[in-house]
Formats: C-alpha cells, sequence, structure tokens
C-alpha cells in the first residue's frame, strides 16, 4: 500500500491575535504629547509638531509649550502632498541623532519626515537579537530601505544586507549615515532601483535571502517612472518575497503606513502567500508611547513571520 503524503504545513495559530509593539522612546527621542490631530516630538535636541490624524484626545502640556517647539509643519498630510515647515527661530537644517551603535542624520523633508521612523525601534530590536542569536551567516533583504537606519541595525547585528531604495537622495543619505555611524566596513550592497524590478530580477537569478523587511509606502515613484500603489501591488510583491526566502529563513517583516486599513487585511494576505512554508504570524500595531501622560499612539501596521 502506498504511504500517503505528510499534511502539508499551516500557520499558527488560526486566530489572529493582535501584538502592540511600543515605542516609549530613548535618549535623543520622545513623543512628548499629542492631541487635537497632531503630535509634539523630540529629536535630538530638536522640538517638532506636525500633523497626526491619529490622534483624536485633548493634548496635555500647555498651549506655550507646543507654540515654542523648534519646527511646525503645515500644508498636506498626505505622503505624496506637499509641505512646509514653519521655523519661529533659525536652526540647523541637518542635526544628528544616535540609536544604538547607529548614527543618523536628521532633515526636514517636504513630506512633513525627517529620515527616521521612531516607532521602527520596536523591529530593530527584536531583529537584531534574532540575528545575533541566529549563530550563522545571514543575507538580509531592506525594501523600501529609505535612510538606511535598519540596515546598519542589521549590518552590525552580523547580516550581510542588501538595501534597495528607488531614490537616489535617500540612498545618498543612507550611505552618510553609515559613514557618520563608523561602520563603512559592514557588507551592505546600496541599491537604487524600483524594488518589484529588483525583486523580479533576483527570483529570475535564484537568488535567495535569510530575511526580508518590507517598509513600503502607500504610494510611491521609481527612479524611470514606475508607479507603486500599496493596495494594487503589494499582493505581488510578497509573493515574490515569499520565493526569496532561503530553505532555512529566519524572518520576514512588513510594515505599512496605511492606518485607514486594517492589520487584518495584511496578516491574511501573508497568511495565504506564506502558509506552503508554515511557520507562525503575528501581526498589529506599531505604537509610540507619549511621555507627558503614556498614551500610545498608533502609527503604523505591520507582519512578522517566522519558520
Amino acid at each position: 500500500m502506498k504511504a500517503s503524503a505528510p499534511p502539508r504545513p499551516r500557520l499558527q495559530p488560526a486566530p489572529i491575535v493582535p501584538l502592540m509593539l511600543e515605542t516609549p522612546g530613548w535618549a535623543d527621542y520622545a513623543l512628548l504629547d499629542s492631541g487635537h490631530g497632531r503630535k509634539l516630538e523630540r529629536y535630538g535636541r530638536v522640538r517638532l509638531v506636525r500633523p497626526e490624524e491619529q490622534a483624536l484626545w485633548t493634548p496635555r502640556l500647555p498651549a506655550e509649550v507646543w507654540d515654542g517647539a523648534d519646527a511646525h509643519f503645515t500644508g498636506d498630510v498626505e505622503e505624496e502632498g506637499a509641505g512646509r515647515w514653519r521655523f519661529p527661530k533659525p536652526i540647523p537644517e541637518t542635526w544628528p541623532m544616535r540609536y544604538g551603535p547607529v548614527a543618523f542624520g536628521c532633515r526636514f523633508t517636504a513630506f512633513r519626515h525627517t529620515g527616521v521612523f521612531p516607532e521602527q525601534a520596536a523591529h530593530w530590536d527584536w531583529m537584531a537579537d534574532e540575528i545575533r542569536g541566529a549563530g550563522r551567516p545571514l543575507k538580509l533583504l531592506n525594501l523600501f530601505g529609505y535612510t538606511g537606519i535598519a540596515s546598519l541595525v542589521a549590518a552590525e547585528a552580523g547580516a550581510a544586507v542588501t538595501h534597495v531604495d528607488a531614490s537616489r537622495k535617500a540612498i545618498a543619505w543612507a550611505r552618510e549615515n553609515q559613514a557618520g555611524s563608523g561602520l563603512e566596513a559592514l557588507p551592505i550592497r546600496w541599491i537604487c532601483e524600483d524594488a518589484g524590478k529588483f525583486v523580479a530580477r533576483e527570483v529570475r537569478r535564484g537568488n535567495r535571502y535569510d530575511a526580508i523587511v518590507l517598509d513600503p509606502p502607500k504610494y510611491g515613484r521609481g527612479p524611470a517612472g514606475e508607479v507603486w500603489q500599496i493596495f494594487e501591488h503589494l499582493p505581488e510583491m510578497l509573493r515574490l518575497c515569499a520565493t526569496l526566502l532561503a530553505d532555512r529563513p529566519l524572518f520576514l517583516i512588513l510594515t505599512v503606513y496605511a492606518m485607514r486599513a486594517s492589520f487584518v487585511s495584511f496578516h491574511e494576505l501573508a497568511a495565504e502567500i506564506l502558509a506552503p512554508r508554515g511557520g507562525r504570524l503575528e501581526s498589529g500595531e506599531l505604537l509610540l508611547v507619549e511621555e507627558a501622560g503614556g498614551r500610545r499612539l498608533a502609527t503604523s501596521l505591520f507582519v512578522r513571520w517566522r519558520p
């Protein structure tokens, strides 16, 4: 009698229980207060006021503290929209910050960002622990890598990193951060290319990675005018990434800043695509914890997979 094939692995657990990853801040960063659709933050020595539609409550600090911030962002809050910064007093265009061994420069961009997303610290710590605990050489792919902080954290922990971003300015910024950290000897490939094209080519070449990190925008453009729409293009991107995972993979991390969506949507997409590999999925939200009163501000959605 012919033996039956073993059952295919299934992702566990079946129930979707949200995981809330909190970042309380560190020496160079704090969410000082939030409310009335804004947030007051400290990046190094610079205090910023920016729009934040998730902050539905009332601020706790007095108005004069908010008014005394070094920079205020006004204008369109959409990722692709134009914006303006208002500076009540002269302030440097760039300034330094640090997270552990990684130093990086901040600056004021037209899209209200500064070059770092502090809530990602929860992923940086987890990722570094996983890499150090693996006890073997690892290759990590960082897609939509922006200013390279995650790439530097991963490389410093022991991974050989391939960093991909479609923006030449972002790649140059990432290289500046590497030099400023004194980590030029780390094995990082900096690649300026459309992430979709790069991943498709890596699949054709048969290349594989032990870990993959994706932080895609809601909307973006590649260096040759390629258009990225997260709800249209993410499913195929995630399928290609599943193909790129090595036979003994370590993890995959997906972060999404489309807060009008639900983490359940991205959990179910990842569950469908990664089901043949078995393993475990955990998903939820990244939260910043307010210094003034401990309130939690949701910033993004995430899915993490491990075998």
